[in-house]
């Protein structure tokens, strides 16, 4: 399957794979000892499935951890990242649900990256 959309950022990256009025579909691959910004969502819910690695999620200040085949649920308005501690890349699904999917829907919370 070839991606919709590309993107590359410090963390890793990501490809969008679904994009549709209800849901969008990313697979991303998240860098050795990166991670995401601790952000939040106004208009949209996700879901994460890990497909390879162990990942590492902190949802509203509860550090979780998710190994593939696991899915764990960000509800609309937590906060949320996804963290890399292990030496190896690791890769997971999100898929979200809502209103409005756009990147402009990420209000940042803590940015290892300065955004």
């Amino acid at each position: 399957m070839q991606a919709l959309e590309h993107d590359e950022r410090p963390w890793g990256c990501y490809d969008v794979l679904l994009d549709t009025d209800f849901t969008k579909v990313k697979l991303i691959t998240v860098a050795p000892h990166q991670r995401l910004s601790y952000q939040s969502h106004k208009f949209r819910k996700e879901a994460w499935t890990c497909v390879n690695g162990t990942l590492t999620v902190i949802v509203d200040d509860v550090e979780h951890t998710v190994i593939p085949g696991e899915t764990i649920q960000i509800p609309q308005g937590s906060k949320h990242r996804a963290w890399n501690k292990t030496n190896h890349k690791i890769n997971f699904i999100e898929v979200q649900t809502g209103d409005y999917f756009g990147e402009d829907d990420i209000i940042r919370i803590q940015d290892d990256y300065e955004r």
